[in-house]
């Protein structure tokens, strides 16, 4: 193995397949191949890159009490939480109705800000593309609040394309529990085997990989040798990063062109 390669495997509760890394390939050393039927999306940081603009809103919110936060303590302590979490750790002092009060205000100044700056991440719309035309299952599955997730998915054009949309502050528990996306599973009607999970944070990552989905890593938000630690099975920059083409070859071997018009 040259100072180059990584080794990639499924974790054993999944494991199909094992894969060597190398800048060029992913090679399948085993000859069961992963019968993949269903992609499930996180959605602020995956779907789109939106941890600039919370950061910068929870920034001017938290100066009101009191609070300065830098980029790196944000992302340990804000990236991928739940609100309530995040306003319960930091400002204890609030009760619940306050906090519920905080949280508001600043999701709807998110909004405001967020209208005319949110872009797909690259590869997105030729991956989406891609799927339906496998006729894969897909699912968002997010710690965002409904309002966020209605607003992100309309904004990015994607409100009417994907039909299941699990909200973590619905559930008991939300990521880093694999609850939501056990849920995902269930409501997909499909195995923790035969699907692929994308995220962004450590909590997502951790999460997915919970539940015993392959996760991908996309990194919009955090170094890729953090999210490689969690557990993720790969590391991407974006959806059109190579390296997914080469994991998507495995399960459709004869249909990996994810040109939006192939030809």
């Amino acid at each position: 193995m040259t100072k180059d390669e990584k080794y990639l495997y499924f974790a054993p509760r999944t494991s199909h397949l094992a894969l060597r890394y190398t800048p060029a390939k992913l090679v399948p050393t085993y000859l069961q191949v992963l019968m993949l039927t269903a992609l499930l999306f996180d959605l602020d940081g995956t779907l789109a890159n939106t941890d600039p603009i919370h950061f910068r809103t929870w920034q001017d919110m938290l100066r009101d009490y009191g609070l300065t936060i830098d980029r790196p303590f944000y992302e340990k302590h804000f990236s991928g939480r739940l609100n309530a979490a995040i306003v319960r750790d930091l400002l204890p002092h609030l009760s619940r109705e306050e906090g519920q009060q905080l949280s508001w205000r600043k999701e709807a100044e998110f909004r405001k800000r967020a209208a005319g700056e949110l872009q797909p991440l690259a590869g997105l719309p030729e991956l989406l593309t891609w799927s339906n035309r496998q006729q894969l299952k897909q699912a968002v599955v997010t710690n965002a609040p409904a309002e966020n997730a209605q607003f992100m998915l309309q904004v990015l054009g994607l409100a009417d394309h994907f039909d299941t949309v699990v909200l973590a502050e619905e559930l008991e528990r939300g990521k880093p529990d694999p609850m939501p996306y056990q849920v995902a599973l269930e409501r997909l009607g499909v195995s923790c085997k035969a699907a692929i999970a994308f995220e962004d944070s450590p909590s997502g990552i951790r999460s997915a990989v919970g539940a015993g989905i392959l996760t991908v890593a996309i990194a919009s938000t955090h170094p890729p040798q953090n999210l490689h630690t969690l557990g993720a099975t790969l590391t991407v920059a974006n959806f059109a990063d190579p390296g997914l083409d080469e994991l998507l070859k495995f399960p459709f071997p004869k249909a990996l062109n994810r040109s939006p018009n192939p030809a």
